[in-house]
């Protein structure tokens, strides 16, 4: 079984399914189904369709979960958040040094985490080329403002402000901490995009694994330079 969804209770907002997916054997296929396939294969190219063929049932059983597959990638992007919310509450418990703390988030936020020494949940590495390459899907529509007022979300705002925080501690008078979290956040795993597919448009390579370095240098510098 999908130990991601299956070892850790996380509650997760009604708005985004039918029927909660990891109350069910079905449900849980289809979330690591689901995982598996739009890594793989892309969020256009994924269907129901597929799925179903995949995970060896009908495409109205899954239905019964999500009314969409937007639902669903929806789904699994707060999924995602909250885990990274949990990790860095991990990664920062009783470390006082509020600088050792940030670097900790930066790295847990943007760097690829390494089985070899590192906790990994699983399917952690696949949820992570999902966000990178399909998150902005979820967040460029119409329907953006509604999802939102639903709380669609909510999980992806607790990390941004869990770090902002950090940083007021380190320079409490520092003026756009959300704005930099947020921009840290999104752009590495633009900056990660760009190095597989438009590397001319960035200073880093998929072989040398540098975007880490780039936005904690980058943040610190910030921070410290107006305080």
């Amino acid at each position: 079984m999908n130990q991601l969804f299956s070892k850790m209770s996380i509650p997760m907002n009604e708005h985004l399914y039918l029927k909660d997916p990891t109350s069910s054997e079905l449900g849980q296929k289809i979330l690591d189904g689901s995982i598996s396939m739009i890594s793989s294969l892309g969020f256009e190219k994924f269907t129901f369709k597929k799925l179903a063929v995949e995970i060896d049932t009908t495409e109205a059983s899954i239905y019964r979960y999500f009314e969409s597959k937007h639902k669903l990638l929806l789904y699994l992007i707060n999924w995602y958040w909250s885990c990274m919310w949990f990790r860095i509450h991990m990664g920062t418990q009783n470390i006082p040094d509020a600088e050792v703390r940030l670097k900790n988030c930066i790295h847990i936020l943007t760097a690829i985490p390494n089985p070899s020494h590192e906790l990994v949940l699983e399917n952690e590495l696949d949820l992570k080329h999902i966000v990178i390459n399909e998150s902005m899907k979820v967040l460029l529509t119409k329907n953006v403002d509604d999802e939102n007022q639903n709380g669609a979300f909510t999980e992806y705002k607790k990390v941004v402000e869990f770090v902002s925080a950090i940083i007021l501690e380190i320079n409490p008078s520092y003026e756009f901490p959300n704005m930099l979290i947020s921009t840290m956040i999104e752009g590495s795993n633009q900056q990660r995009f760009f190095a597989a597919h438009l590397p001319r448009l960035t200073n880093i390579h998929q072989q040398d694994d540098l975007v880490e370095s780039f936005f904690t240098e980058t943040i610190l510098k910030v921070i410290k330079n107006e305080k």
